[in-house]
């Protein structure tokens, strides 16, 4: 069991414990950052505060924490306007404290003081700090915890709604083809819940915004990493086909530019691509309504896509009913490819 060299000396009330943590924070300030000594007890300072938060937060292992005391705490920490600081000092705070105020951070948001989450509210009233802990994500040493910070905010209505609309949202786009596979693979996650986590709000976005947003995801699907064309297929395939989103799907698959994608993925040297692209790429077969440009490139295209798809197979587990809609996609296909309509 992990033991910290830090232990309080006395059992500190939450307001204690709320003033102790601000007060360590506004002492990180400019002079002392500057000053090695001064600096290395100042984060000694602010480190066992965190200790302390986390314990009353959480527990030691022994003793579990006092809902009352967590309650109290929140509300203090909220008050105190320690959220905003702990998110502004997080660039200069060392790894055991980041690590301490990602399990709090998580804890903290949870908290229902007259059935109100308090810590949210005030997130809501500084939506800033949300923009900050998104461009955290250039800042390689702390964009892991601010990722997790980050994912935790999203799990609220309100916070996702936020992010979505902010200017700092199309930042993702870049973040999640950053050099760093681990800091690129966290933006991953935190854009995935962006999109999937409130079906509703991606929804409202994305008719508000569908050229704007699909001109950039267009260059996720065609990025030269693999990775990223992986998951952003997979990732399309997750929220294009939810309920919310069908009048979304439903204009996507008129766009010839996208089944041009989707053919091309289907091509693409990975099976799991391949089969991710069909998923999408059946919707546009399928569709009852298929504009004349649509049918023209499939007819045009259907000796190609039939050779192709003949040789495609499902994972295990999946196989019959991949077999199944290959075959319905084939033959609609060839359905299509003997219209005459389309040869004048």
């Amino acid at each position: 069991m992990f033991v910290s060299k830090f232990q309080p000396s006395r059992p500190k009330t939450p307001p204690e414990v709320a003033k102790a943590i601000k007060d360590s924070l506004n002492a990180l300030d400019t002079k002392t950052v500057a000053e090695v000594k001064a600096l290395e007890k100042a984060m000694e300072e602010v480190e066992k505060n965190f200790v302390t938060m986390r314990c009353m937060l959480s527990g030691d292992g022994e003793v579990e924490p006092n809902v009352e005391q967590v309650s109290q705490l929140a509300l203090e920490i909220s008050k105190e306007d320690v959220i905003s600081l702990v998110v502004h000092k997080l660039p200069i705070l060392g790894w055991e404290a980041r690590k301490d105020l990602v399990l709090c951070w998580s804890i903290l948001l949870k908290q229902q003081v007259d059935s109100k989450y308090c810590c949210v509210e005030y997130i809501e009233k500084n939506l800033e700090l949300l923009d900050f802990l998104v461009v955290c994500y250039d800042n390689k040493e702390i964009a892991l915890n601010c990722g997790n910070m980050l994912r935790e905010c999203i799990k609220f209505p309100s916070l996702a709604q936020y992010i979505l609309n902010s200017a700092s949202f199309v930042l993702f786009f870049k973040f999640v083809e950053l050099p760093n596979f681990d800091v690129a693979s966290d933006a991953f996650s935190t854009f995935k819940d962006i999109l999937t986590k409130h079906a509703s709000l991606v929804a409202e976005y994305l008719t508000g915004h569908y050229d704007e947003f699909f001109d950039l995801y267009e260059k996720l699907l065609t990025s030269s990493n693999y990775v990223t064309r992986r998951q952003s297929l997979k990732l399309l395939s997750d929220f294009l086909l939810e309920a919310p989103n069908v009048q979304i799907m439903k204009r996507y698959i008129l766009e010839v530019r996208y089944l041009k994608i989707m053919m091309t993925l289907l091509r693409d040297s990975s099976k799991n691509i391949q089969i991710s692209a069909f998923h999408i790429f059946k919707v546009f077969v399928a569709n009852p309504n298929k504009p004349r440009e649509i049918k023209i490139i499939l007819a045009k295209n259907h000796e190609k896509l039939l050779e192709l798809l003949n040789s495609l197979s499902g994972k295990v587990a999946e196989d019959e009913q991949f077999e199944e809609e290959k075959e319905l996609i084939i033959k609609e296909i060839e359905k299509v490819s003997r219209l005459q309509s389309l040869k004048s």
